[in-house]
């Protein structure tokens, strides 16, 4: 079965703060619920015992941290005075002493959270704090993502059969064609970039068949993501920032599409691309 785009997140972001932060382990989950988090995805550990695990708020230090919604660290875990010890047999079992935990926080919310561990009892210093609080910054980010792509997808649930019909339905599709097609590259999981493409060519061909009379046109993914922001109306520099690319790079990619579709305006490009069944 493959795997969620929850895990593939969550290993990414694990396997990055081992790495910036040298902890030999890390390891995580997301809330079920506003106050219960499960610990799906383990880097490093020598047994099972962490995973599966189900954090409340408030208990341990992951609880500490999902209940104070900010990190939260022990020098010696089975010592430390300042935490509940409800999972002491787990943290045990790994032989773990000085352990991070640092809340994933969307919109204010808290979504999950990230842990990294010692093996012995070493107070953890700010470059480990960072690289921690960065990871979460990843799962946050990608969270995000998923929320708005959820948002957007269920804009185009709306079956839009006659754009003369339902002018203002149809420029919501068209906005959210633009703005899907500009999440796609931050999305990290295959199967959900795949998907999100399927959605954008379903949306582009909202329309019908190609106009007839009109050339079949093959355009690069970040043309045509371009070209869309343009028929948003948007210049290069605004369809930099939202494409994460420079404004040159947004020339040229324009350039060549207009090129490709015979356009000499950016106009000319967007009109040609609809007719090509590239845009909605």
């Amino acid at each position: 079965m493959p795997e969620s785009v929850d895990a593939i997140e969550m290993q990414a972001a694990l396997l990055r703060l081992r790495r910036t932060s040298g902890l030999p382990v890390a390891f995580g989950g997301l809330l079920s619920d506003t106050r219960h988090a499960r610990i799906a995805e383990l880097n490093g550990a020598h047994t099972a015992a962490l995973r599966g695990l189900v954090i409340s708020a408030g208990s341990g230090l992951g609880g500490k941290s999902i209940a104070l919604s900010r990190p939260c660290a022990v020098t010696d875990y089975h010592s430390s005075r300042h935490i509940s010890h409800e999972y002491d047999m787990a943290v045990a079992a790994e032989g773990l002493r000085s352990v991070v935990a640092v809340p994933v926080v969307v919109r204010r919310k808290v979504r999950g959270v990230l842990y990294g561990a010692l093996r012995e009892p070493l107070t953890l210093g700010d470059r480990t704090f960072d690289a921690a609080v960065a990871a979460a910054r990843d799962v946050e980010q990608a969270l995000a993502v998923r929320d708005e792509v959820q948002q957007l997808l269920a804009v185009t649930r709306e079956e839009v059969t006659d754009p003369r019909a339902a002018p203002e339905a149809w420029e919501d599709v068209r906005e959210a064609h633009r703005e899907l097609r500009a999440l796609v590259p931050k999305v990290l999981d295959p199967a959900l970039r795949d998907e999100l493409l399927a959605v954008c060519g379903r949306l582009a061909s909202a329309a019908g068949a190609r106009a007839p009379g009109s050339r079949e046109v093959l355009l690069a993914p970040r043309e045509v993501d371009v070209l869309a922001c343009v028929a948003a109306g948007a210049t290069n520099a605004v369809a930099a920032d939202r494409l994460g690319l420079r404004p040159e790079t947004v020339k040229g990619y324009l350039r060549s599409a207009m090129r490709k579709l015979g356009a000499h305006t950016r106009l000319e490009a967007v009109v040609a691309a609809r007719r090509a069944g590239l845009l909605p």
